[in-house]
């Protein structure tokens, strides 16, 4: 196993504030060396894991919050 796979499995995973009390829709995210994010399914733990270097997650957060996933 490499690396990242392990801190990925170690990782602590947070849902997002704005998720509802139901656990609809939500994704999870952690920090792991180097800066990056993992993000996941939250109803799917053990599926797959995309992971962001810090200058990918903070273009995805800007898109975000400039509405382009509205």
């Amino acid at each position: 196993m490499d690396e990242l796979t392990q801190e990925l499995k170690a990782a602590t995973w947070r849902k997002s504030t704005l998720s509802g009390p139901d656990g609809g829709n939500c994704v999870e995210v952690a920090e792991v060396s180097g800066g990056r994010k993992g993000i996941r399914d939250s109803k799917n733990p053990f599926g797959p894991i995309l992971v962001f270097t810090s200058v990918e997650w903070k273009a995805f957060i800007n898109e975000i919050r400039g509405g382009a996933f509205d």
